[in-house]
């Protein structure tokens, strides 16, 4: 991972219940290229998209364009929400639109990964109006119960660690089975956004509250589906990206999202799991290509 990173605007939005959002504004709401908003995963923050982020805001997507990371509520400069039952993609869902509002956008290519992506394709059913083009990063209509599982049995249970080398250790004994193909600078800057904060403390980015949701879920049976709401993103460029070695996008669910999507383009990144971390060059490219030819291919907003 070597791409330089741009200076960014932390902007804060009240949600409809008044807790404070945080957001990373890149580039400029005067940029010609149509805005692009990244949504992180379930206890991800918006640190994930860095580079990405920098990369789009730039130019190398073609024309240079606004760029937005989104912090949910409980996660990375967002406030903690002292009602656990708030965190659920509902209430993140009317976050989303509370913040494209105050933030002025009324198009955009969404970039959403795991839990991202689930909003992003319930936006189609919400906001349709506001999907540009649609990145789904290792996720799909369908969760695999297993992923979910394994990804169950580590949220707000790992213990904070102390320094970036303990960071980068604990990271390294919960993901390198899914994360072969991560170099040593790979590995360090995944601790950093995971678990560092604006000060470069090491700790949780995350409320450890967000357990409590899923310790309700019965894995025993199947998992609700998206299938409707992915079929809303039928008229909108996408691309899926998998991780070779996810354990939540399965290849099956992938096959019939291509098949429902005869646009849908695919990109696999070897030696990782779920979700990939868009830290890559090629996959950078990949989403630099990807947007500058949704904005070519889609008429802009006026």
């Amino acid at each position: 991972m070597t791409i330089a990173q741009l200076p960014f605007e932390s902007r804060c939005y009240s949600a409809s219940d008044g807790l404070m959002l945080h957001v990373r504004d890149y580039g400029s709401t005067l940029e010609q290229g149509v805005p692009v908003v990244c949504l992180p995963g379930l206890t991800r923050n918006s640190a994930d998209f860095g580079p990405l982020a920098s990369a789009l805001a730039s130019g190398r997507a073609g024309d240079q364009r606004r760029v937005l990371a989104i912090d949910y509520r409980g996660r990375g400069r967002s406030e903690h929400d002292w009602n656990w039952t708030n965190y659920s993609v509902e209430v993140e869902g009317d976050d989303l639109l509370t913040v494209l509002t105050a933030a002025g956008i009324a198009r955009a290519i969404f970039i959403g990964t795991s839990r991202g992506g689930l909003h992003a394709m319930r936006l189609s059913a919400a906001r349709p109006a506001v999907i540009h083009a649609v990145v789904l990063n290792d996720i799909g209509p369908v969760v695999e119960a297993r992923g979910m599982a394994r990804i169950r049995s580590y949220v707000g249970k790992l213990p904070a660690p102390r320094s970036a080398a303990d960071a980068i250790d604990l990271l390294k004994r919960l993901m390198s089975e899914q994360f072969t193909g991560l170099s040593e600078a790979d590995w360090a800057h995944y601790a950093k956004i995971t678990f560092a904060d604006a000060q470069g403390r090491f700790g949780a980015r995350y409320d450890p509250k967000l357990m409590k949701p899923l310790e309700s879920l019965d894995l025993e049976q199947p998992l609700p589906t998206l299938w409707p709401q992915f079929d809303g993103l039928r008229n909108a460029p996408l691309l899926v990206i998998k991780g070779a070695n996810s354990d939540v996008l399965s290849p099956e669910t992938l096959a019939e999202m291509a098949r429902r999507h005869p646009g849908c383009e695919i990109h696999i990144v070897e030696g990782q799991g779920h979700p990939p971390l868009l830290l890559d060059q090629p996959t950078i490219d990949r989403i630099c290509r990807f947007v500058a030819d949704a904005d070519a291919l889609c008429s802009r907003p006026a």
